[in-house]
């Protein structure tokens, strides 16, 4: 089961950038290897932390050849195809290497905002498309639309490659109803690092995580203790990964974790336009931050 395949921690990778703003490919290799030393179970590459809005579909291209080659099936790897046109988001299916992957993550649609009938008609149509297991992505801050959990359960009862979601809505009773009524093979995972033990308490089978780019190691032994039943030894570490859940998003991502990647001396501190690095006075607060970490 997917559920087993992906259970842990799995990391939303960033896309570095060179000066001259392209991609910084030796940069990726250090950020992949940094994060599987880490210890996190799984990877995936071009979701919103990539900054995919700002790539070109060669880019992706090359960033899906690229982070294959660089993990060298050390962890399997997830690629997030999401779109507001189901006919482009297919389309990406169909020019991307999805046969390496070990599943597809794709976000609702962002702007046009459908109802719940035209998110389940969505995903009917990618999922008629594609054999790979899809991770449902439910974002509403980004999207401007929920996936509401009768929606999710239709979906996961309905289509047997809807194989999971990211749940990132922050409504824990919503959460919990999936949790609740889903078929017991369905995969969810937290989409919220600051609510990612809570939640998996609650029987979530981990988290695709921000955070896990610059803290992997803190983090996927968080994560680990809780789905183990250790939330004694989880709370310890989650308490001291606190502060820098709040840096990461105090403006915006993937502001924050390439501030800390940078003090790393992991990437250098490039993002595209429109996003701009972390303000001088919270950059300083996560130099700061890093040195009281163990």
């Amino acid at each position: 089961m997917l559920r087993e395949i992906l259970r842990g921690t799995g990391v939303a990778l960033i896309t570095p950038f060179k000066e001259d703003k392209s991609i910084d490919f030796d940069a990726l290799q250090a950020v992949i290897n940094f994060v599987i030393d880490g210890g996190v179970n799984y990877l995936v590459t071009l979701g919103t932390t990539g900054e995919t809005p700002t790539l070109s579909k060669e880019e992706k291209l090359d960033i899906i050849q690229a982070t294959f080659s660089a993990t060298a099936a050390r962890v399997p790897v997830v690629i997030g195809v999401g779109g507001n046109s189901t006919h482009d988001v297919i389309k990406e299916i169909d020019a991307f290497p999805v046969d390496k992957a070990t599943a597809i993550l794709s976000a609702s649609p962002y702007y046009n905002r459908p109802s719940q009938e035209g998110i389940f008609q969505h995903y009917k149509a990618i999922a008629s498309a594609t054999r790979k297991p899809i991770i449902l992505y439910n974002v509403p801050a980004r999207t401007g639309s929920n996936i509401s959990a009768a929606t999710t359960v239709r979906l996961a009862n309905e289509i047997d490659t809807v194989a999971g979601i990211k749940e990132a809505s922050g409504n824990m009773a919503q959460c919990m109803q999936i949790l609740r009524d889903k078929p017991q093979e369905f995969m969810v995972v937290s989409g919220d690092d600051a609510l990612a033990l809570p939640q998996i308490a609650c029987g979530m089978d981990g988290v695709i995580s921000v955070a896990a780019n610059c803290f992997p190691k803190d983090f996927s032994r968080m994560v680990t203790a809780a789905l183990d039943g250790d939330y004694a030894g989880a709370r310890t570490i989650n308490n001291d990964l606190m502060p820098g859940y709040d840096l990461l998003f105090a403006e915006n991502n993937p502001a924050g974790v390439k501030a800390f990647l940078t003090e790393l001396g992991i990437i250098k501190n490039q993002l595209r336009l429109p996003l701009v690095p972390l303000s001088s006075e919270l950059h300083q607060q996560a130099k700061k931050y890093l040195s009281t970490l163990k």
